[in-house]
Formats: structure tokens, C-alpha cells, sequence
């Protein structure tokens, strides 16, 4: 009988099982890709509660890419115009610690940074956060999280006094209403949307609303797809709820006694009748309607949304704007109901559980909060006031440190900025200033590669043990089956090493990734993330398990040092409020409301906030009021479009992976340029002519795709190729860094382009280079 090792996919947040053996199997032909190199063979864990035995194709061909164009050795370099020579572990490690030692008697910790990786397990997250917030006392850590999830963070800190998804997978098949908003969930996260559309089908009395400027294979599943205009979507949201308050489909008993600030937000609302909305978001009034009667007529609606939402410069506004809607109609806290962020890689929720962006510390706290630090420092057993007050510099903030020679040494592990930041050519330059750059990835070359004064070779999937944490907080033991190659290493390990030989033994005293994850979950006690009673034994005999799960039963008590802004205005609604009477053969009210005194939401349950307690001071959710801005660089008459940018279903990122994979690069050979027939035809634009597609700081060319799954007006590209995978297509070179106040997540999402055909002659020429390249 063949012995699977049981880990989880690496790439996107749905956290898929998987289960792999070896490319040898006694009785069977060894598993051999194209150009017959043994590969192990991959399957779905059908006994893993998130994905039930159900795998994509990246899943399905990760093994593929384990032994392509790894980096194996350490290698250093004096300057960026040197070739790499490769060293000892020991040359590298001294290397690094020199340097790191200098700067921080020179410049001061503030002048050293790390961009770290949702694609870290768990324990590589925390013992960076150990190493740089306790050690050297910089909160410089951030990760490429910032440029994902950190709206989402930001949403539910303030609207739920707490980080964390309220929801679960099951409620994918237990909801009456599906609103899908700012995902493309079925190329993005189709597990999850699996399940979704599979529910969907059998059951013709379920609704599924999808919002986005194209008709993605999310929205032809969809009961209703809204193609509002980029930037509208607080609009939208606003105007529903405008709707309902109309009509008197809002929960009184809930909002009066579970939540705070209804009245601002009632005035907000008042400003976006249908005929005004509509006008703004390019829709018919007739579908708004349709969408509130959607949510006005379910008893549980489930909001879904992804990057669409979050990479916005108004992120956070556009994230609570959801939470209003579930706040107003009592759609929180049951089955089939809630706000459920789909988080855009494996473990961004353990990086943020661990404190993985500049603002956190472990445990979700707060870098602001003096009580957070407090424990933090006492924990680890530092000198009070060792960690900095002050949170750090964000992905972003670290780039032009760089241009003002603020940042002496760069850290970078696990991925690629040189593709994935905004405004990219701005991004390159000030790459080529930084003084000192370490790169810590399993591949080489990368675009990143070349930027770097050290390599140094990571171990990555199915070469370590640790954990991850996907959207729906459940936590999985992902187990080594294969020795890393040559010399690489767990990234915890190199972190690690590189305290000690600053003088850290003691706080790197770890044998293995268990004892690490051991020491942080102590940190997570008592917190609304509280692993406890999670431990790699615990999840090797027991399987998945979702927090909270504290090692044993207590009650979360109200918190009110979860907050990273001032209070917003409490004053509550009183039995004489003008706010109109719900429907009651609409809504089912939430019976036995809790008293002010209630506790959280306890351990071991597949949702939050199931007794409607919040973590906040007065224990109650807290609406958000906001107008909509729309986008911080809307099209105008140079440029008159508006880019959206996103992922296609095979690739992931920036390809380090997936561009290695055969069958993937033969699903998605080239990138494009998705244009609607009505703007193709007034420029002159057919299918497959290449486009050259220019904004204020850079240009990109693409093919063209001329479709009508785009709304006029609104150009697409994919956000997957860099330098190494086509020429001139990246799309971050077209996009701005202009980010959301609350979050700092920049608007990856959207910026304003001309188009320029170039002749077909010129096309011509550059397909019959391709294809001698390929």
C-alpha cells in the first residue's frame, strides 16, 4: 500500500490537502514528467475538511516544478555589475551578520528591512518577527501581504475590533445569497467556488450576484452580474443599502443592541438613491433592485471578495461598506451568513497571526498598543520598551526609503518584487540604489535575482514541515516528504542562524519547526486567535483544525486594546430611533440577543461572533460611513481608459513556479490584452494585433483579445509576466502606488491608459519570434 504524505498546496488561500508520494512505486512505473525526470505523484486529501479530496490544476502539477532551475548554493557578489560566486553557508552568514551589525551602529535599526512572503509557513513568519521587532527593535517587516490582504485586515479591525474572517467553507453550502464582489473566485480560488457553484446549481432558490467589470467565469455563473464601472463600488453598496432602508428590510433588534454608529451611516445612505447609483456605477436601476430584493429576500446571505476590493486606495472604506450591509440586516454570526475575505495566498493568515506586516505583533496585536508591546517584550524576555512604538515601514515605504538612502540593508524572502510592485520601473531604480540586498528564494534566476548582492538558497514545499492557516482559520501541518536540494534551507532556519551570530542564542534556542510553532502559540493565549491547543503533534493525530482553539475551554473576554483607531461615534439607536420596522416575514431576527456583559464568541466554533459580541470596548460592531471617492487616477482625455489588472486560472504570481510547469504555460502561452469590440473597432484594434499600452509612468505592449467580457471603457491584463517570462508585458509597470489611507495597500486595480495599435506587419514579426523563442 503506498504511503502519501499529507501537506497542503502552496499557492493561493483556499488551502487545498493534498496528498503526495514518491515518483517510485513498488509494482508501478516511476512517474516521469516530459523529458522523463522522476516526479511524485499528487493527489486531493479527500479527508482534509476544506477542499474534500477536490485539487485545480496548479495543485495538481506543483510537483512539476520542484527540481527546475533551483538555487542550491549561497552565492554573494561586491556589485550589481559583478558576476555571483558562490560561497559557504558560513562565508554567507558572517557576511549578512557584518553587515547587518554595522548599519545598526551606524544608520540604527530603523535603516534595516524585511519584505517577507504569504508563501512562508507559520514558524518562518514568526521567528522574523522575533528576529527583527524583538532583537533589533525595528517593526521593518512587512510582507507582500500588504499588496493582498491588508484592507481586509484594516475592515475588520474597525468594524469587529478584531482581524480574522467570521465565516467558513461550509457556509458556502448553507447560504441563500452569494454576493461575489472584486473576485474572480472560479479562476482565483476554484475550490472554494467549486463548492459554491456545485451548491448553486442544485439548489434553484439560491441567488449568486457577481460585481466586476468583466464577465468572468465567476459572473456567467451568476444569477445577476453587475459590470459596474471601476471604483463604484461603494456606489453600489450604498445604494442597496439605500434600498433596503426604503423598503424596511433592516434587523432593528440587532443593530440597536449589537452595534454602534447606525446614524452616520443612515445619513450616508440617504445620498444614493437607485437613479443615482445606476447613473454612477453604469448599471440599470432595474439590476440594483434586483441585487437588494436578492439580499432583502435571503435569510442568509454570504459576502465573498478578493483583491478587487482590497487593492484600492479605498480598501478599508470599500471593506466595511460590505460589513455595513451584513451590520444593517442582522447577516452575521449564523450559518450561511457573513463577510468572508478570500485570502489571496497559502498563509497569509498565519503571517498575520504571527504579526507578519509593520503594524502587528503576534497574536493579533498591535505595534500603537504600549499594553501589546508590553506583553510581547515580556514574553520574549526583553527590555521594556525594546520593541519600537512606532509601526514600520510597509513594501512600499521601504522603495523609497531606498531612493533616499534611508534603508542600509534590504532583506527579501520568498518573492518577487522586481514584478509585483506598483509603478515598477520606479520600483527597479530604486532596487539598483540599495546598498546591501539579500534575496532568499528556491529559484534562480528570478526578476528580483537581479538586484541582489546575496543569494541564498530556501528550502520551499514538501522540503520543510510547518504550518499554515487558509481563509476560513483552518490550520494544516504541511510536512516535509524530500530533503531540500544541495545546500537550501528552511527560511526559519536562516533567520535563525543569523540572530544567533548577532548574539541571539538564546532567543533562537529552537531544535526544529515544532518547538517554534510551540513558543508562538503561547503568545496566541487569550487572543481572538488563540492556538493553544494547537501543536504539530495535535494536528498530526487530529488532522486540520480551525481557531480559536485554546488548550482549554474558557471564555474570550471584551477587549478593548484590539482597536487600531480612536472609537468612531457610539451613540446608539433608542426605541424612539425613525429607524423603519423590518419585515418580519423577511428577516428572522436574532432571538436571545446578548446583554452588554456577554463574552466572545466561544472556543471551537466554525464561525465568529456567533453570540453577536464584538471585540470591541462596548462589545458592539461598529458601522462605517463613507461616500465614495472613486479612483485615485481616473481616466481622462490622454488617457481615457481605465486598466484592470488580475490572474489568470493556471499561473500564480510572478510564474516562479508556475512558468516552470509545462502544461501551464501551454494553457496560458502569452499574456493579453482583453478590449471591448466597441473601443477595439474605434481604434482600429483586432484580435491578436499587439497593443502597446502606455500610462503616466511606463508603457507594456499586449496582444490583443477583443471580447465582450470587458465593459467599454475598461482594458484587462494579466499580472503574471515579468521580464523572464515575456517581453515588455508587465503590467505593473503601467500601475500607480497610490495606496488606501487606513491599510496603505496601493491600487493595484486600477490606473488610466491610452492605447496605440501597432501595425499588423509589426505583429506579425513578433509572433514569429515567439514561437522560434518557445
Amino acid at each position: 500500500m503506498t504511503e502519501f504524505t499529507k501537506t497542503l498546496c502552496p499557492y493561493c488561500g483556499v488551502g487545498c490537502g493534498l496528498e503526495v508520494s514518491p515518483p517510485a512505486e513498488l509494482g508501478k512505473a516511476t512517474n516521469r514528467d516530459n523529458q522523463g525526470n522522476p516526479i511524485w505523484r499528487v493527489r486531493g486529501d479527500k479527508a482534509h475538511p476544506s477542499s474534500q479530496g477536490m485539487v485545480c490544476v496548479k495543485g495538481a502539477t506543483i510537483a512539476e516544478s520542484l527540481d527546475k532551475n533551483r538555487l542550491h548554493y549561497p552565492m554573494v557578489r561586491d556589485s550589481l555589475d559583478r558576476e555571483f560566486r558562490r560561497v559557504s553557508w558560513d562565508e554567507a552568514f558572517d557576511l549578512i551578520a557584518k553587515r547587518i551589525q554595522t548599519v545598526r551602529f551606524t544608520q540604527g535599526p530603523e535603516a534595516i528591512c524585511m519584505y517577507g512572503s504569504g508563501q512562508f509557513q507559520t514558524e518562518d513568519y514568526y521567528i522574523a518577527q522575533k528576529f527583527m521587532k524583538g532583537c533589533l527593535g525595528t517593526n521593518n517587516f512587512d510582507a507582500n501581504s500588504r499588496l493582498c490582504m491588508s484592507s481586509a485586515v484594516a475592515g475588520y479591525i474597525q468594524s469587529f475590533g478584531s482581524d480574522g474572517p467570521p465565516c467558513c467553507y461550509e457556509d458556502l453550502e448553507l447560504t441563500d445569497c452569494a454576493f461575489l464582489i472584486g473576485t474572480n473566485a472560479a479562476e482565483c480560488h476554484p475550490i472554494a467556488f467549486n463548492r459554491l457553484a456545485k451548491y448553486h446549481k442544485k439548489n434553484r432558490k439560491v441567488k449568486m450576484i457577481v460585481v466586476d467589470p468583466r464577465r468572468t467565469p465567476t459572473a456567467e455563473a451568476a444569477d445577476l452580474h453587475l459590470a459596474i464601472r471601476p471604483g463604484t463600488d461603494i456606489d453600489l453598496l450604498n445604494g442597496i443599502a439605500h434600498l433596503l432602508m426604503r423598503w424596511n428590510y433592516v434587523d432593528t433588534m440587532f443593530i440597536e443592541d449589537c452595534t454602534s454608529n447606525f446614524p452616520a451611516y443612515a445619513e450616508v445612505i440617504r445620498h444614493y438613491p437607485p437613479e443615482v447609483v445606476a447613473r454612477e456605477c453604469g448599471i440599470s436601476i432595474e439590476d440594483l433592485e434586483t441585487a437588494a430584493r436578492y439580499w432583502s429576500q435571503s435569510k442568509r446571505v454570504l459576502s465573498l471578495w478578493s483583491m478587487g476590493i482590497n487593492q484600492s486606495s479605498e480598501g478599508t472604506a470599500k471593506v466595511r461598506t460590505i460589513i455595513n450591509l451584513h451590520l444593517m440586516t442582522g447577516q452575521i454570526g449564523k450559518p450561511g451568513a457573513g463577510p468572508f475575505s478570500l485570502t489571496g495566498q497559502p498563509n497569509a493568515m498565519g503571517g498575520r497571526e504571527a504579526g507578519g506586516l509593520a503594524h502587528l505583533l503576534p497574536g493579533y496585536r498591535l505595534v500603537k498598543n504600549p499594553q501589546h508591546r508590553a506583553e510581547v517584550e515580556e514574553f520574549w524576555g526583553l527590555q521594556p520598551g525594546k520593541i519600537s512604538p512606532h509601526p514600520g515601514l510597509t513594501a512600499w515605504d521601504m522603495i523609497t526609503g531606498l531612493e533616499n538612502n534611508a534603508v542600509g540593508v534590504l532583506w527579501i524572502a520568498a518573492t518577487n518584487p522586481a514584478v509585483s510592485m506598483p509603478d515598477l520601473e520606479r520600483t527597479k531604480k530604486a532596487l539598483l540604489r540599495s546598498p546591501f540586498t539579500i534575496y532568499q528564494d528556491a529559484y534562480y534566476p528570478t526578476e528580483t535575482s537581479a538586484y541582489a548582492h546575496v543569494l541564498l538558497p530556501a528550502a520551499q514545499w514538501g522540503e520543510k514541515t510547518g504550518v499554515m492557516t487558509n481563509s476560513e482559520r483552518m490550520v494544516t501541518l504541511c510536512q516535509a516528504f524530500r530533503q531540500p536540494p544541495r545546500e537550501a534551507k528552511p527560511d526559519w532556519e536562516i533567520f535563525a542562524e543569523v540572530g544567533r551570530r548577532l548574539g541571539f542564542s538564546k532567543e533562537f534556542a529552537f531544535a526544529n519547526s515544532a518547538e517554534v510553532y510551540a513558543e508562538f502559540a503561547k503568545l496566541t493565549k487569550n487572543r481572538p486567535c488563540d492556538m493553544t491547543g494547537i501543536s504539530h503533534a495535535q494536528l498530526q493525530a487530529q488532522g486540520p483544525t480551525q481557531w480559536p482553539h485554546p488548550e482549554k475551554s474558557y471564555e474570550l473576554g471584551v477587549k478593548s486594546d484590539e482597536l487600531e483607531s480612536p472609537t468612531p461615534n457610539s451613540s446608539l439607536l433608542t426605541p424612539n430611533s425613525s429607524l423603519p420596522t423590518p419585515n418580519s416575514s423577511l428577516l428572522t431576527p436574532h432571538s436571545s440577543l446578548p446583554t452588554p456583559n456577554s463574552s466572545l464568541p466561544t472556543p471551537h466554533s466554525k464561525r465568529l461572533y456567533t453570540n453577536l459580541r464584538f471585540h470591541t470596548p462596548d462589545g458592539r460592531a461598529r458601522f462605517g460611513a463613507y461616500y465614495s471617492k472613486g479612483l485615485a487616477e481616473p481616466p481622462n482625455h490622454d488617457y481615457p481608459f481605465v486598466l484592470t489588472t488580475g490572474r489568470v486560472y493556471g499561473h500564480w504570481h510572478t510564474q516562479t513556479r508556475t512558468g516552470r510547469i509545462e502544461k501551464i504555460c501551454k494553457m496560458h502561452p502569452e499574456p493579453f490584452i482583453e478590449i471591448h469590440p466597441r473601443d477595439a473597432s474605434r481604434l482600429g484594434i483586432v484580435d491578436n494585433q499587439y497593443v502597446e499600452v502606455r500610462s503616466l509612468r511606463g508603457q507594456a505592449k499586449f496582444p490583443a483579445k477583443v471580447t465582450k467580457a470587458i465593459a467599454p471603457g475598461t482594458v484587462f491584463v494579466p499580472m503574471h509576466w515579468g521580464s523572464l517570462w515575456a517581453d515588455n508585458a508587465e503590467a505593473n509597470a503601467l500601475t500607480h502606488p497610490e495606496s488606501c489611507p487606513d491599510s496603505l495597500q496601493p491600487e493595484l486595480k486600477a490606473c488610466a491608459v491610452q492605447l496605440i495599435p501597432i501595425s499588423l506587419e509589426t505583429t506579425v514579426k513578433n509572433h514569429q519570434l515567439q514561437s522560434l523563442q518557445r
